[in-house]
Order: C-alpha cells, then sequence, then structure tokens
C-alpha cells in the first residue's frame, strides 16, 4: 500500500519544489547562503556592468548642518548598533566605541558618516578584505582602521557593548 503512493509524493513534491526525503527528487539550491562564504560574497556583490558609483538609494543622505560634534558622535554611536545586520552590527559597534569616536576629529566624523550610508554587506566584506572597495573608498583613513580592528590581532573576545 505505502510503496504505491511513493510515485503520488513523488510528483507532488516535484511539482511543488519542495525537498524531499527521497534522494530520486532533486532538490534546489539553498536560497539563505551563509556569510562569508564564496557563494554569499558572489551574490551580495554589485553587477559587473554597474556605473563606478552606482546610485544606492533613491533618497540622499539627511543633511544636518549645523550638527555639533558631540551629537555627531551620538548619532553615529546608535546608528552602528541599528544597522540590520548582525555581522556589520558586531564589526561597526565594537569598532565605534566613545573612546574611539572621541579620539576623531570633525573630518574623521564626517568620513565614517559617509561610510554608513553604504550597504551592510559591503561594509562588512571591505573591512574583512574580501572584497575591494571602491576607487572612493580607496584611501580612507576610516577604512583603514575599521581593517585593523577587523582583524582583531589581540584576539579579543568581542560582544555589542552595553548602551
Amino acid at each position: 500500500m505505502l510503496q504505491s503512493l511513493f510515485p503520488v509524493i513523488r510528483k507532488t513534491s516535484a511539482r511543488l519544489g519542495a525537498r524531499s526525503l527521497f534522494t530520486s527528487i532533486p532538490c534546489r539550491a539553498d536560497p539563505w547562503v551563509l556569510p562569508n562564504t564564496p557563494e554569499h560574497i558572489k551574490q551580495t556583490a554589485p553587477p559587473e556592468d554597474a556605473a563606478e558609483s552606482p546610485v544606492l538609494s533613491e533618497f540622499p543622505p539627511i543633511p544636518r548642518p549645523g550638527e555639533t560634534p558631540e551629537k555627531t558622535r551620538s548619532r553615529l554611536l546608535y546608528q552602528v548598533r541599528k544597522r540590520g545586520t548582525l555581522e556589520t552590527d558586531l564589526l561597526l559597534s565594537t569598532f565605534a566605541t566613545r573612546q574611539t569616536l572621541d579620539a576623531m576629529s570633525v573630518e574623521e566624523l564626517r568620513e565614517f558618516d559617509k561610510l554608513l550610508d553604504e550597504p551592510d554587506w559591503d561594509i562588512y566584506y571591505w573591512s574583512t578584505e574580501k572584497r575591494t572597495p571602491p576607487p572612493r573608498w580607496q584611501n580612507s583613513t576610516i577604512l583603514e582602521k575599521l581593517r585593523k580592528h577587523a582583524k582583531n590581532e589581540g584576539k579579543e573576545v568581542r560582544r555589542m557593548p552595553d548602551l
């Protein structure tokens, strides 16, 4: 009786595209590839034919004229924790501690603010040197400091800083 149901189950599974326990039915590739794998790096890369400086969003960054450096530091400290991608959140929030932000000049704060306008996975892969950054970030002092931080040469255990 059960043997007669196998062809029906196989056809239904194949039609629905569902994964099956049967080895004779091919499974589709996993749509949720793991970060830091070659598949993910390729999947999140900009297209080959993309312009040198692609438009990342329809909306430009919010202009903040007259923002004091202390307010900028507080805003950046909040923004690095609320990116949306855990890997980038951890990397940026451990980098941008209160001591690091206090040591930055106003120009470095502006550069760091512009870096945060980039997509999460781009920042992550540029900092871990899995991908080369575009020319606009090639000589960035902030990105260089972030790369040094990402290497974690002291092998310290990192976790999200307390608020």
